[in-house]
């Protein structure tokens, strides 16, 4: 009988020794094969902060190229035109009522007497293959002849021509720095097709470049005065 117990005793002693060593072969078994812990919240947090900064090098990168285009020289046309700004006169130049009354009023008195209706020395043929660019510059010219050939040596011959002449000097004197832009051989042969006629025409000819004095005017106001 107390064998029997002891056997028992023995028996259940046992199989607590061999359940707690299940449990911690279990344990042991869990700490082994336990998985590691995936940081995949962080890992996508840093690849959103490296794609977010690629992004913001590529629109850096835009916006340098953008400037760097927008610094970059001009065409050769718009470069040089706006070069040859010295090309240009104040429109207030013209708004003047007392000296483009004088203007017209000494054309008009010039006209009375010119007789010859073929030929003109102020018109659009002064412009035939001129680009718009020189314009300014061949009325300053013209201006120029008209000064030098004509005016000059009418003072005591019309009234009012020494205010007139005083006014398209001034204009002539602003327009000093005014230079051709590419080749003038157009321009030149343009202005000595002019100077011939007048020669030829001779006092007629004079009498005619004062007639058209209001031609010269708005001519030169078209071509050189500011654009609004």
């Amino acid at each position: 009988m107390v064998r029997r117990q002891l056997a028992a005793a023995g028996g259940r002693g046992g199989w607590r020794q061999q359940r707690w060593r299940g449990y911690r072969a279990l344990s042991y078994s869990k700490t082994i094969t336990k998985p590691r812990v995936k940081l995949l919240p962080f890992t996508g947090a840093m690849n959103s902060l490296q794609d977010w900064k690629k992004g913001f090098l590529w629109m850096v990168c835009f916006c340098c190229l953008h400037l760097f285009f927008l610094a970059s020289p001009l065409p050769l046309g718009e470069e040089d035109a706006l070069a040859n700004h010295p090309c240009r006169l104040r429109k207030t130049n013209f708004q003047k009522f007392y000296i483009k009354n004088h203007t017209y009023t000494l054309a008009k008195m010039a006209r009375l007497s010119d007789n010859d209706t073929d030929n003109r020395f102020v018109g659009q043929h002064l412009y035939i293959n001129i680009k718009e660019r020189n314009h300014c510059y061949l009325m300053k010219r013209v201006t120029e002849v008209v000064l030098k050939t004509i005016l000059s040596e009418l003072k005591n011959q019309y009234p009012m021509v020494e205010k007139v002449a005083d006014f398209f000097g001034l204009l002539h004197k602003e327009l000093s720095n005014c230079k051709p832009l590419g080749q003038k051989e157009d321009i030149e042969s343009n202005l000595e097709k002019m100077k011939d006629k007048m020669e030829q025409l001779g006092e007629n000819g004079k009498n005619k470049a004062v007639g058209e004095l209001d031609l010269l005017f708005d001519y030169l106001e078209n071509a050189c005065s500011e654009r609004n």
